[in-house]
C-alpha cells in the first residue's frame, strides 16, 4: 500500500509539472512527416483531397504537407470581423464574392491552402467551383499568430507572390494592425502597417470605408 501511495504522489507531481510546462509551448505550423502519403515535396491536390477528415487543417506549399494549429480566440474573432465587413461591403457594391476558411484554394498542382479570408472579384468568378477556388484570389487575408507568423510571412507569402495574388493582408490581432502587401513585378511591396482609425489603401476594393480598429472591436 505504501508503494502504491508513493506511485500516486509521483503521478500527481508529474501531472502538475506537465500542466505547468504545457502553456509555455506555443502550437506551431509544422511540416507533417508521419502521415501516409507520397512523401514531402511530392504532395499534390489529389493526395491532399484523399486525406481523412480528421478535423485538422492541412495545406500544401511546394509539395510539402503542413498542419496548422487550431486558431485561438482572438484569431477567430478577427477573422469573423474581417469576413463580415468585407463580405457586406463587397456584396452591397456587387464587386464579387468572399470566402472564409476552411475553403480550399488550389494555386497549382502542388499548392493548396486555406486562407483565412479569400476575395474573388467579378472578373474572376470562373475560378470558383462548388468545392474550392482554382487559381489566385484577388485578395488573400491571413491572421497571424506567434505560431504561424513565420509561415505566413515566408512560405505562404512567397507562394502567393509566385501564384500572382495581387494583394495580401497580414492581420496581427495582438498588435491590432493590418499590413497591406501589393504585388509588383512578382514580389510584394508593403504599402504600410495600419492601425486605429486608418483605412486600408487597398487597390482592389474601391473606397473600402472600414477603420482598422473595427476589425478588433
Amino acid at each position: 500500500m505504501k508503494d502504491e501511495g508513493h506511485s500516486g504522489t509521483d503521478r500527481t507531481k508529474k501531472g502538475e509539472a506537465e500542466m505547468t510546462i504545457a502553456p509555455d509551448k506555443l502550437p506551431m505550423v509544422s511540416a507533417v512527416n508521419n502521415i501516409q502519403g507520397p512523401g514531402q515535396g511530392r504532395w499534390t491536390y489529389e493526395d491532399y483531397a484523399a486525406l481523412p477528415d480528421d478535423g485538422k487543417r492541412y495545406e500544401i506549399v511546394d509539395g510539402v504537407l503542413y498542419m496548422a494549429p487550431s486558431p485561438g480566440r482572438w484569431h477567430q474573432k478577427a477573422i469573423g470581423k474581417l469576413y463580415n465587413y468585407l463580405s457586406r461591403y463587397i456584396d452591397d457594391e456587387k464587386l464579387g464574392e468572399v470566402y472564409i476558411a476552411p475553403f480550399d484554394v488550389v494555386l497549382a498542382y502542388n499548392q493548396t491552402v486555406q486562407p483565412d479570408v479569400s476575395v474573388i472579384l467579378n472578373d474572376h468568378r470562373d475560378r470558383i467551383t462548388d468545392n474550392h477556388i482554382v487559381g489566385a484570389p484577388d485578395l488573400v487575408v491571413e491572421v497571424i499568430s506567434p505560431g504561424s507568423a513565420g509561415y505566413d510571412r515566408r512560405e505562404k507569402q512567397n507562394m502567393y507572390a509566385r501564384a500572382g495574388v495581387p494583394e495580401y493582408w497580414l492581420v496581427d490581432p495582438a498588435a491590432h494592425t493590418v499590413e497591406v502587401l501589393s504585388l509588383e513585378y512578382s514580389e510584394y511591396r508593403s504599402l504600410g502597417v495600419f492601425q486605429g482609425k486608418a483605412t486600408l489603401p487597398t487597390r482592389l476594393i474601391a473606397s473600402f470605408p472600414v477603420h482598422v480598429e473595427q476589425f478588433f472591436a
